[in-house]
């Protein structure tokens, strides 16, 4: 398993840049930032196994949680939780690029 520390320059531009890419780099966690031009979306997806979190550093918009696609206000110093087996959907809501972090993390059995 990987041991190595890593820092990353998040970029200014461009609308995905990877962070962590999982096995053998971590031990299983994935991340990265993500920047949504105003109207755009991440696309509907599900966590399946995995819980998430998403640090909003640039923006507003919504998190379109569950199903039934509940609305939760999100955008710049807000942070969100995402459980596993979850459907989900990021849109911005503003004019202003909307820009996060995204951390998922396969979830252990207690």
């Amino acid at each position: 398993m990987a041991s190595n520390t890593k820092v990353t320059d998040l970029l200014q531009n461009g609308k995905y840049q990877p962070i962590l890419e999982g096995a053998p780099q971590t031990y299983g966690m994935r991340s990265g930032r993500v920047r949504l031009e105003g109207g755009e979306s991440c696309g509907e997806h599900s966590t399946k196994a995995h819980e998430e979190t998403l640090v909003f550093l640039e923006g507003c918009g919504n998190a379109l949680i569950g199903e039934d696609k509940k609305p939760y206000e999100v955008g710049e110093g807000k942070v969100c939780y995402i459980p596993p087996h979850t459907l989900h959907d990021i849109k911005n809501t503003g004019e202003k690029p909307l820009v996060y972090i995204f951390c998922v993390a396969p979830v252990e059995q207690r």
